[in-house]
């Protein structure tokens, strides 16, 4: 049964479909997570599939400091005295036929998990959906001169088979669970397959992250089979690193904690301590997730 909450657009076949999720919210540091399917998006020319309406998922009005509770409200943007836009959460569903695939770019729910949850998985039902992929990042210690360390969960043990050639290491995480965990969950109970994939990217790096975005996808285009083209977003990450080059340049004391990430990443050393850096991030105001 559809969810009154779940608009369908359009209404193409599929045999064998996959799903890419993609959250704005905890796991999105660099943007990596929706910065990865908003590109698919457009390079696939992939149109509107479905929707999930918002009104019901999200708190906007929040007790706290105007800095904390800013998190929750809409953006607006005014010049001049006029409102040029007004934004709301957004949850839509894309596809590419000629990919068979199915792209989701949404934002993680306040309320209400096993309603939204309801929604995605009647677009899993409806269009033959196997496999669910899901792309998250967070900020971690990892030197931007390098890709982004990738961790792996899934919902059943035998996709660590079909996943062996990329070599990622499976989490071993405890502690608070998003809306993916959430959806693995119950991907596990209705036997479906899904995949966590999670990037591990600079903390000390702001903002959108284009170089990895396109490490990202580079990897997902591999697992996924898909032809695409990255020139637009590899001359992003060519200035980027540029500009970051030049600004480690200026602080010797980020560059020496840079230098030692490098060798510990180099050396795959995954549970270093490196507690100097992690105070010298939050002397600067920057958390690692």
């Amino acid at each position: 049964m559809q969810s009154k909450h779940l608009t369908i657009i359009d209404n193409p076949a599929f045999s064998h479909a996959r799903l890419l999720l993609g959250f704005s919210g905890w796991m999105d540091g660099g943007e990596v997570s929706t910065g990865t399917v908003e590109y698919l998006v457009d390079d696939l020319f992939a149109p509107e599939l479905a929707e999930i309406a918002s009104d019901e998922f999200y708190i906007y009005s929040f007790p706290g400091s105007m800095e904390f509770s800013a998190l929750f409200r809409p953006y607006v943007h005014y010049k001049e005295g006029l409102m040029l836009d007004y934004e709301e959460p957004s949850n839509r569903f894309y596809y590419s036929q000629d990919h068979n695939l199915i792209l989701f770019a949404g934002k993680e729910p306040h309320l209400k998990w096993p309603s939204y949850a309801e929604c995605i998985f009647n677009v899993v039902e409806k269009f033959n959906v196997k496999e669910i992929y899901f792309i998250g990042s967070i900020s971690g210690l990892v030197p931007h001169t390098r890709d982004p360390r990738f961790t792996c969960s899934v919902s059943n043990n035998k996709l660590k088979e079909s996943l062996a050639e990329f070599n990622f290491k499976y989490t071993s995480y405890k502690g608070p669970s998003s809306i993916t965990t959430y959806l693995m969950k119950l991907a596990a109970e209705k036997n479906i397959d899904m995949v966590n994939i999670i990037a591990e990217i600079p903390a000390y790096v702001q903002g959108r992250n284009p170089r990895c975005i396109d490490a990202t996808l580079k990897r997902l285009a591999k697992i996924l089979k898909l032809d695409i083209q990255l020139h637009t977003l590899l001359d992003l990450s060519d200035q980027m690193e540029k500009k970051l080059d030049k600004l480690v340049q200026e602080h010797e004391e980020l560059a020496d904690h840079i230098q030692k990430l490098e060798e510990s990443y180099d050396q795959e050393l995954f549970d270093t301590d490196m507690s100097d850096f992690k105070f010298w991030l939050k002397r600067q105001g920057i958390r690692l997730d």
